[in-house]
């Protein structure tokens, strides 16, 4: 095939119904991501009974995939870019569907570490390009603002529909596969994107720098390490030295950008107000949201007693709210204002995150369903138009490197979130006081996690036993409570932030020509 045939075939699906069947592509991508990042959560009481991993090895089997997708977004963004979106996305999802597979069937926790890690490369491939091709699928800013509203919308789905999946596959089969329903989506995904989805890449990329490769990864990777260890040990030297050399790594990334003729990442992006504004409203948002992400189903299942798949349904609304916000953000956007809508979507996750510091053990699901319903609601509008404001930002050429700087952003935002929200639950849950007749084994192991007092109860007399539960209950709620307010403040001051960044900025009308 021409190279001129090749543009005119392109050119064709772009006028066809085609990019909409591409989308259906896309997105499946999405989801199964979505999907993956909590299924792990459910797996990990079987995978470690099964496999028999010391905490250590525990914490980098749930940990080593975010650290290397955290690490890779920027390059593999970039590196789309240089030689193509779909060629980038087809090889990623393979490798994903065949890295599902070690996955499922680790035999030590090594291999398994070994297998999130190779993993955490594949995801890396996935997020950048589909938000990259969407941007290059849609010329029509309109049609492009709808498709990015169901990018996300699939995003909320897949993060809702995780658990429910997760605890159907097992109740019924064993822990591996959660990770082989891969497998079947990636197949569609690679078989129907080769023939519907359009090539897209920038024209004169320039080479793909190794250098400032090296420096992303370990500078990402130091950061959200050393945030992560604070979360979970508090301050110590290991957790030092690793942040001060991901912040030497990411320094010398960014002076390297600004001297490389061809960057990895051009910083005259962040010269963009709107960029700019977009991009810092996704990291606080995720940052602000993150503790309730993380604690809101231990305290549906281990406060409120709900089965795992009544806790996953309990959820749900912020789902529909996100999903139903992110259909109609663009329309309301260009109707009303980017500022005024991304501003009002993040005010209003603040105050319901403000009434959620009224929750106790007994709250009926009334309130928190509500306030749920209305976060989902707050975070589709917001996401939805940072999204499309940070693709409308820069050129066609350079979408995967401002896609991966989008993706990047909200993975910093809840590994920030999680250490910094995490951090206060966590200390306020230890502080409970212990009631009378807790042998001083039992106390420690009470006082780590609320899922160990809970098991821990269970040696004790009925009276005793309860009195414990109820303590570290409170405690864990008292926690929850806190870090709600935290970030009701947070979302707060960032819709005001908001409010200036964007000031003027409008969504895109006119259409492009391809």
């Amino acid at each position: 095939m021409t190279r001129t045939d090749h543009l005119e075939k392109n050119e064709e699906v772009l006028r066809s119904p085609g990019r909409w069947l591409a989308l259906a592509v896309l997105v499946l991508a999405v989801l199964l991501v979505a999907v993956d990042a909590t299924v792990l959560g459910l797996a990990t009481p079987f995978l470690s009974e099964d496999l028999q991993p010391t905490g250590t090895q525990l914490l980098w089997i749930g940990d080593v995939y975010s650290f290397v997708i955290a690490g890779l977004l920027v390059s593999m963004g970039s590196l789309g870019d240089r030689i193509g979106r779909k060629k980038l996305l087809l090889t990623g999802a393979t490798a994903f569907g065949a890295v599902s597979v070690l996955n499922a069937y680790a035999t030590s926790p090594e291999m398994m570490i070994v297998a999130r890690a190779l993993l955490g490369v594949a995801g890396a491939t996935l997020m950048p390009s589909t938000l990259a091709l969407i941007r290059n699928l849609f010329h029509d800013p309109r049609e492009r603002s709808l498709a990015i509203g169901i990018w996300g919308a699939m995003a909320s789905a897949g993060a809702a529909v995780g658990p429910v999946v997760g605890g159907f596959l097992l109740e019924h089969f064993w822990w591996g596969s959660v990770f082989l329903i891969n497998l079947p989506v990636m197949a569609v995904l690679v078989l129907v994107g080769a023939k519907f989805i359009p090539e897209s890449k920038n024209p004169a990329p320039g080479p793909w720098d190794l250098p400032s490769v090296a420096l992303s990864l370990i500078g990402m990777i130091g950061i959200v390490y050393g945030v992560k260890e604070v979360a979970a040990h508090g301050l110590h030297v290991d957790m030092a030295v690793a942040t001060v050399i991901g912040l030497g790594a990411l320094t010398s990334f960014v002076r390297r950008q600004l001297r490389l003729e061809a960057p990895l990442l051009d910083m005259r992006l962040f010269h963009h107000r709107g960029f700019s504004g977009a991009v810092l409203a996704d990291l606080l948002t995720i940052l602000g949201l993150s503790g309730l992400v993380f604690f809101l189903s231990q305290f549906l299942q281990l406060v409120q007693g709900r089965e795992p798949l009544e806790a996953g349904l309990a959820e749900l609304p912020a789902a529909i709210g996100a999903v139903t916000a992110g259909l109609i953000a663009g329309t309301v956007a260009r109707r009303f204002s980017v500022r005024s809508v991304v501003s009002g979507g993040l005010a209003a996750v603040g105050l319901a995150l403000a009434v959620l510091t009224l929750l106790d053990r007994s709250s009926g699901y009334p309130l928190l369903g509500a306030s749920l319903l209305v976060v989902g609601i707050g975070a589709g509008f917001a996401f939805t138009v940072t999204a499309d404001v940070i693709l409308s930002s820069v050129p066609r050429e350079q979408a995967g490197a401002a896609s991966a700087v989008s993706e990047t952003a909200y993975e910093l935002g809840a590994a920030l979130g999680i250490a910094l929200l995490g951090s206060i639950v966590t200390g306020v849950y230890r502080d409970f006081p212990t009631p009378p007749g807790v042998p001083a084994d039992t106390s420690a192991a009470a006082h780590e996690s609320l899922g160990g007092a809970v098991e821990a109860s269970a040696a004790l007399p009925d009276a005793t036993a309860g009195a414990l539960v109820t303590a570290a209950q409170d405690a864990f709620t008292e926690g929850l409570r806190i870090a709600a307010g935290v970030g009701a403040v947070v979302l707060l001051a960032t819709a005001v932030a908001a409010w200036f960044l964007l000031r003027g900025q409008k969504l895109e009308e006119g259409v492009e020509h391809p």
